[in-house]
């Protein structure tokens, strides 16, 4: 699971009126009018929670004539939450799928990387494409938040299209991103650190 979703979920569900709907809905399913009833909120209040618990995928919604009811997914809701305690095992499986030693390394960045340092184009394969992140973001130092502009100016630098390197960046969990800031994660969780 991306650390991401986990993130997400927890965020979403670390409200006290979200757990409060959590538990109300666990007894049954209910419509947004008698949700707010039973928590003395207004229905505006609880449209907004609701679409956050929706989103993480706890709660999902049916359609009875006029009336829409929300219901607890509770097999999504149980794997979300222990979902922490399986942190390491997708990843050690890709890891081994995504084992690339010192010369296939040299070997993918002799391919795709100019003598100049310019990067002729993105992998299209995974295992590639993250020894050619790997490479490129280390640029970047740990503990340092860096703004989205350096991080593009940067990647200008050796590829044109930054907005596809910035991304790849994120979704293959070598940096992460708030509020238009970046900052490189801990190397430990990175798909593969290649040796510059």
């Amino acid at each position: 699971m991306q650390l991401e979703k986990m993130v997400a979920f927890h965020k979403a569900v670390g409200d006290p009126t979200r757990l409060r709907i959590i538990a109300l809905l666990r007894k049954g399913p209910l419509h947004g009018q008698a949700i707010a009833g039973k928590l003395g909120l207004r229905p505006p209040t609880i449209t907004h929670h609701l679409k956050k618990l929706k989103d993480t995928g706890a709660v999902y919604s049916r359609r009875d004539k006029n009336t829409i009811y929300f219901y607890l997914n509770e097999q999504n809701l149980e794997f979300m939450t222990t979902a922490i305690l399986r942190i390491g095992d997708d990843e050690r499986v890709v890891a081994e799928e995504l084992k690339v030693d010192a010369k296939d390394q040299a070997k993918i960045i002799k391919n795709f990387v100019t003598v100049e340092g310019k990067l002729k184009q993105m992998p299209s394969q995974l295992k590639k494409k993250n020894v050619i992140l790997s490479y490129f973001v280390q640029w970047f130092e740990h503990g340092k938040t860096y703004e989205e502009k350096e991080v593009n100016e940067y990647i200008k630098t050796f590829f044109d299209d930054f907005a596809t390197v910035r991304r790849e960046w994120i979704m293959q969990q070598f940096m992460y991103r708030e509020n238009n800031q970046y900052e490189l994660n801990p190397v430990e969780m990175w798909p593969v650190v290649v040796q510059r």
